[in-house]
């Protein structure tokens, strides 16, 4: 369960921090078209990750697309990720578009109401990003004589994509998917490249760009072997891949500094203000190391953050 929510949250990030994109790639059927003009908002601001190893954090963003000349009405697009084809639950999603987020792993702030209640509209599409392959099962409720209800969904399985078409796409979405997609064994290394260089020549900020380098990379998850043909045959871009990771190896070092220096703050001086929590999160790792230091002996918390 931990890995299939962790993939959850990375694709929640990947749709927000992307959503024209994001809709473009995995709903194309319902997707407003190139050039039109549309305003694609997350309809719950949730705080989304700097980086996909941070600490989890629930992620639920639905996407509200509204055609700014009025010529049609607004639609919510409800995107979930499958990791496993097998476990998918259209009566799950049914409750997630609908109502009661009872549902085991569906929390709401308002737990009575679905997307359609919540945000008082029939306009709803349900999307689903599948790993593997789309179990294309909707969900028909009824007998011989009726059908009282007939929940259908948008399906986009990455298993059953072949990565050619997209090898040279200008959707940054399919060139970070890559991938998750069908790759004969022989060409797994020349695929790894197209996202990375898409995400490189798509993506100028550097946050994202390391971000979703640690995306291409989990999923690609190539071998020893796969990365020393890499670093041969892309000796440019492996350099550029070896600055990203020792970057975001140095972020992990400073991020747990800083979790053990609050843990030692909150136990000798109490909930502390936020002026200390800013402190902390722009705090380099020198400064880190130097503060935890004064922790010990300090009798204030003006003495941990003061001139030694």
């Amino acid at each position: 369960m931990a890995d299939r929510v962790s993939h959850d949250q990375n694709f929640k990030n990947l749709v927000v921090d992307y959503p024209r994109d994001a809709l473009a790639f995995f709903a194309p059927g319902e997707a407003p078209r190139a050039g039109e003009p549309t305003r694609i908002v997350p309809v719950r601001e949730e705080q989304l990750k700097d980086r996909l190893g941070d600490r989890f954090r629930r992620l639920d963003a639905p996407l509200l697309v509204e055609w700014e000349d009025g010529h049609r009405e607004a639609v919510l697009f409800a995107v979930e990720e499958e990791t496993d084809p097998r476990r998918f639950s259209p009566h799950r999603l049914v409750q997630y578009c609908i109502g009661s987020f009872h549902a085991r792993g569906y929390p709401s702030r308002s737990p009575a109401e679905g997307s359609s209640l919540m945000f008082r509209t029939d306009r709803v599409v349900p999307v689903v990003v599948f790993l593997g392959r789309d179990p294309a099962r909707g969900l028909v409720l009824g007998t011989e004589r009726r059908v009282y209800l007939a929940f259908d969904y948008l399906g986009c399985a990455l298993g059953d994509m072949s990565a050619e078409p997209w090898l040279d796409s200008r959707n940054v979405v399919a060139r970070i998917c890559l991938p998750n997609m069908l790759v004969p064994a022989e060409r797994r290394i020349d695929v790894y490249h197209h996202a990375v260089h898409g995400l490189v020549d798509l993506e100028p900020d550097p946050v994202r760009r390391r971000k979703y380098i640690d995306f291409i990379d989990i999923y690609a998850d190539p071998t020893d072997n796969e990365r020393r043909r890499y670093a041969q045959r892309y000796p440019e871009e492996n350099s550029m891949m070896k600055g990203f990771n020792q970057q975001a190896r140095e972020e992990g070092i400073a991020e747990g500094e800083r979790t053990v220096l609050e843990r030692l703050l909150l136990r000798r001086f109490g909930p502390l203000p936020p002026a200390v929590g800013e402190m902390l999160g722009g705090a380099s790792a020198d400064d880190l190391e130097a503060w935890a230091d004064n922790v010990l002996d300090a009798a204030t918390l003006e003495d941990v953050f003061g001139p030694d």
